[in-house]
């Protein structure tokens, strides 16, 4: 028989789970339309905000999706556990992605953006001359988390 809890995580378990991860799912609408796409980040405490890196070719649909300032979902999970004991946990952030022009940028961003622990250029099938990168910054208007805990007892 297995019992399952679930725990809301506070604000410092929120925070401590999105800054020893690097990896998430940026998750954006247009219309009725979803679209959702792999990213790495640097996360900020303080302020709380998602640094990202996007790459993306001229004819790029992430390019539509992006092309004002949408609001955006934020998804990183992680699991773990031992034994008969597995551990989930979720953090999920909803706000808004701006786009942040290169004069814009201070020493303090330009480290936020170094946090991002992806290479710029992953595999792709255009030279590095047809691609563009872009510097978003996600503010979060909530982040929030979960843990469930799943124990499984052996008869």
């Amino acid at each position: 028989m297995a019992t399952r809890s679930e725990v809301e995580m506070s604000d410092a378990e929120v925070d401590a789970l999105l800054s020893r991860h690097e990896t998430g799912v940026l998750s954006l609408a247009r219309d009725e339309t979803p679209y959702a796409i792999p990213i790495s980040y640097g996360f900020d405490e303080e302020s709380r905000n998602a640094f990202l890196r996007l790459v993306s070719t001229p004819d790029s649909e992430k390019r539509e999706f992006l092309a004002s300032d949408p609001q955006a979902r934020i998804v990183v999970y992680e699991e773990g556990g031992e034994g008969d004991r597995e551990e989930y946990a979720s953090v999920v952030g909803v706000g808004t992605l701006y786009r942040v022009d290169l004069d814009e940028l201070t020493p303090e961003t330009i480290a936020q953006y170094g946090e991002t622990q992806r290479p710029l250029f992953e595999i792709w099938a255009d030279g590095k001359a047809e691609l563009d990168i872009e510097l978003y910054r996600f503010e979060p208007e909530r982040l929030t988390g979960r843990t469930v805990v799943v124990d499984r007892d052996e008869e």
